[in-house]
């Protein structure tokens, strides 16, 4: 709200500056007011910067201002932020969490001057502009945000393949998780060697990712409002930017609320799965949406136990998948009836809206902006929910583990 942050004609209000800030700080990308145009550099500035903390995390960020001032941490801590890296290791974590930060620095680095190069050469921008422009979108691809400093978003390079393959493959990788990226560096392309949640999260994204991007080419290639006035180039490299977006990025190449009816069904279907544990991603995380399938499918067969890869998974892992999806769908229902009691929406803007938030997505169907101050405030609350939200409830139930001292007689209640 610093007068040096805001455009000169923008008066911004307090509740413009808390939900720009909550979505800056929980990578969601929602907007109340333009960022290109309503922002100053400065208050540009402290976006992006909010965006990198938040993509980093709390327990990370914690955990490296500690090891900053004495180089440990406390076992307490300890185990919170190997339930936030995804780690059972314990030894070694001041080294996981240099870790953690070096590689977002480092993909972050290379997007940025892959983006600045493309910038300067093909738009002939100033240096300064596009080394600004490419450090700032590449953070905030990585940290899967979707804040973009043009009043379209990413509309304008909807034929550019670069940007749309670069920004694509930022939003991919930051959303893997540093457990998958760990895995990568220590073993490469061995796949024996991977860890079960490396193969089961790299498996799972690739799967949303072809079913994402044929979905949307199939459902979109005739529609003149989205891929139907492109080149068929154009229409496959869109597609694919459209196809890994929802996946809690929140970038826009094309008008959101000009989709089908049916692609707007899947946008939907895949923000609220959303990206890796331990990453820059939200919604219930493509692990417990892989997992409850694998649940489905073993009591659909009989098996006793549910195997993955040559793995039995423990009844704790499964109880903990249900929690998590479970949670995410009641807050998502409220939020949604809140959303539509609040104004002049229907059940499918105010639940896409919704899923968006708390998904920490971004992607809008044009209403955005246009909320009650309530109905503000209620998508304010469902992005920090949803950032924070699967973490503490994981964390909470890791660190709240005990073992039963007796145990009640069975019973079978019906079931369907």
């Amino acid at each position: 709200m610093l007068p040096q942050a805001s455009a000169e004609g923008h008066d911004i209000s307090f509740v413009d500056a808390l939900f720009t800030s909550t979505s800056a700080v929980c990578v969601t990308g929602l907007t109340v007011v333009d960022t290109a145009t309503a922002w100053t550099g400065f208050g540009q500035f402290i976006i992006m910067g909010l965006i990198q903390l938040g993509g980093l995390g709390i327990v990370t960020v914690v955990s490296v201002a500690i090891l900053l001032v004495s180089d440990r941490i406390g076992m307490a801590h300890t185990r919170a932020l190997a339930a936030e890296v995804g780690t059972d290791t314990y030894t070694k974590i001041s080294g996981l969490v240099r870790g953690v930060v070096l590689t977002t620095l480092s993909f972050e680095l290379v997007f940025a001057v892959l983006l600045s190069v493309r910038f300067y050469f093909a738009y002939d921008y100033t240096l300064w502009t596009s080394i600004s422009h490419g450090v700032f979108h590449s953070i905030s691809a990585w940290n899967n945000a979707g804040f973009a400093l043009y009043s379209d978003n990413l509309m304008q390079f909807i034929n550019d393949w670069f940007i749309s393959i670069a920004i694509s493959v930022a939003v991919i990788f930051g959303g893997l998780g540093f457990p998958v990226l760990r895995a990568f560096s220590v073993h490469g392309r061995s796949w024996k060697s991977w860890s079960l949640h490396a193969k089961l999260t790299v498996m799972t994204t690739a799967a949303l990712i072809l079913f994402g991007f044929v979905a949307f080419a199939t459902l979109e290639w005739t529609n003149p409002d989205t891929l139907g006035a492109l080149s068929s180039t154009s229409r496959v490299h869109s597609a694919f930017f459209m196809s890994v977006q929802p996946r809690t990025a929140g970038f826009n190449s094309v008008d959101v609320a000009s989709l089908n009816e049916e692609s707007v069904f899947v946008s939907i279907g895949l923000m609220l799965i959303g990206g890796g544990s331990a990453s820059t991603a939200g919604g219930i995380k493509v692990t417990t949406f892989a997992l409850l399938a694998f649940v489905m499918w073993a009591e659909v067969r009989g098996d006793r136990d549910v195997h993955i890869f040559k793995r039995r998974i423990p009844e704790s892992i499964q109880r903990q998948a249900v929690t998590v999806s479970l949670a995410g769908v009641g807050i998502l229902a409220v939020a949604t009836l809140a959303i539509m009691m609040t104004g002049d929406f229907s059940l499918g803007q105010s639940a896409f809206e919704a899923i968006s938030a708390l998904s920490t997505v971004g992607l809008t169907n044009g209403i955005a902006g246009q909320h009650s101050v309530v109905a503000d405030l209620v998508l304010t609350v469902l992005m920090f929910v949803g950032r924070l939200g699967p973490v503490t409830l994981a964390a909470a139930i890791t660190l709240r583990a005990r073992p039963n001292l007796y145990r009640y007689p069975t019973d079978r209640p019906l079931i369907g």
